[in-house]
């Protein structure tokens, strides 16, 4: 079973990987994968370079065996989207290994802003996890088609999320932590430390680098 999480990572933070060690844990996953994104369309470019990036998912990540970093959506010059990435991951693992996308409630509430978004749950699962700044997460926020798909496919059973490859929404509360990429970013802006909001190899790589500064 491979978990799928994907983001910015711009910098990568104990946000994300408590995350990625929860839904692992929780799941028992084979894998976790963090997906750095290429060109996402809702929202601009990362702050540095992809190498800069990867260097510190890579730091980030190294020490737990259970995660990697797949770097598929990097180098790319066209927008890139969740349900491609999924696309290319199936027809990599083939249609048995169960998929799991890890997404925020608050990603969960914009569904209907992804490209081709109702067909996500045919590629995996998709694990909403509660978190700070998703308090109002409610099927009154939905869009009418959004709550029908999310009520087609919603389980509130974990069985049915390890005995099939795909096709199951499931909701699971996790750990809040209020951190923010951009947070980190402006606070490095600022000449403050970010300290303890990120791994410490990560800020020293931050900080060696000269980056968001």
């Amino acid at each position: 079973m491979i978990g799928i999480l994907g983001g910015s990572f711009d910098p990568i933070h104990f946000g994300h990987l408590r995350l990625a060690q929860e839904a692992q844990g929780y799941l028992n996953l084979d894998e976790v994968r963090f997906v750095p994104a290429g060109r996402p369309p809702h929202r601009g470019l990362a702050k540095v370079s992809d190498a800069y990036r990867m260097a510190m998912l890579d730091i980030a990540t190294k020490s737990n065996p259970a995660f990697r970093v797949d770097a598929r959506e990097l180098g790319k010059t066209e927008p890139t989207y969740t349900i491609d990435t999924l696309q290319s991951i199936r027809i990599e693992v083939g249609d048995q290994v169960p998929i799991v996308l890890v997404i925020g409630a608050d990603q969960f509430l914009l569904m209907h802003t992804w490209k081709r978004w109702h067909e996500l749950t045919d590629l995996a699962h998709l694990l909403v996890a509660t978190r700070p700044g998703a308090e109002s997460f409610s099927l009154d926020n939905f869009t009418h088609e959004v709550r029908a798909w999310y009520q087609a496919y919603r389980s509130d059973e974990l069985d049915p999320v390890l005995k099939k490859s795909a096709g199951q929404i499931y909701l699971l509360q996790l750990t809040p932590l209020a951190i923010s990429s951009t947070a980190i970013r402006a606070t490095i802006a600022a000449g403050q430390s970010p300290r303890y909001l990120l791994p410490d190899p990560v800020l020293d790589y931050i900080r060696f680098h000269n980056l968001y500064t």
